[in-house]
């Protein structure tokens, strides 16, 4: 039996460079967009540490706030509001949509797993073009546990009625590669550019240097 497909949003699904014109009009440079998101995972990391959580809408916000004083920026109430209006109208990435399209049409299971609220997922895959490949949306948030704590990934499979196993998330985060694979999941490496494997885990059985190539080699796998 194949295995479901699970695909982490952001980054992965996402092309958050969408939102570069508005870091550059704020903070004057795009690469503050890279470093606001680094905080938001950052502050994600510590508050399932040390288990305080909070959803991943408002570490966006807080994130953000903590830029601004970073780059010595006044952000005014409607640059915080466009930029995070704008998390929810990501375009997809190019290969994404045919990515997508392929795995579907040969039978695969799909489904989504993030950190964002379900409310903001179904917003930003629907807004995307994209949330019809998904037979479920799942939010880290039920749970009150953000990847790439285990919980998120054996939720997802008590849901979708499989064992953790029979799973393959597909990221393109380190991170939620290491995590995945840490609960028991298969994963598949989204490598694009700038990002890179953590040596000091496991390296999944699938890599590619875009989302075809990456399923491409999971219908070598796993077609039905």
């Amino acid at each position: 039996m194949p295995r479901v497909i699970v695909f982490d949003v952001n980054e992965t699904l996402l092309d958050m460079r969408a939102l570069d014109p508005l870091f550059t009009r704020i903070f004057g440079v795009a690469s503050a967009r890279q470093s606001w998101f680094g905080q938001v995972l950052q502050s994600a990391f510590v508050t399932t540490i040390t288990g305080r959580y909070e959803n991943f809408s408002r570490i966006w916000a807080a994130a953000l706030e903590m830029t601004a004083v970073r780059y010595g920026v006044s952000l005014a109430p409607d640059d915080r509001t466009a930029i995070l209006a704008g998390m929810r109208t990501l375009p997809p990435h190019p290969d994404v949509p045919a990515s997508l399209e392929r795995l579907r049409s040969a039978g695969l299971r799909l489904a989504a797993l993030t950190n964002s609220t379900e409310e903001v997922a179904i917003a930003q895959l629907t807004n995307a073009g994209i949330d019809h490949f998904f037979e479920n949306i799942f939010s880290a948030d039920i749970v009150r546990r953000l990847k790439p704590a285990p919980e998120p990934y054996e939720y997802a499979a008590v849901r979708l009625g499989v064992p953790i196993g029979r799973i393959r998330m597909v990221a393109a985060h380190a991170w939620d590669i290491a995590g995945a694979v840490c609960a028991g999941c298969a994963a598949a490496f989204v490598a694009r550019p700038g990002t890179a494997l953590d040596p000091l885990f496991p390296r999944p059985d699938i890599t590619g240097a875009d989302m075809m190539e990456v399923a491409e080699q999971i219908l070598a796998c796993e077609s039905p």
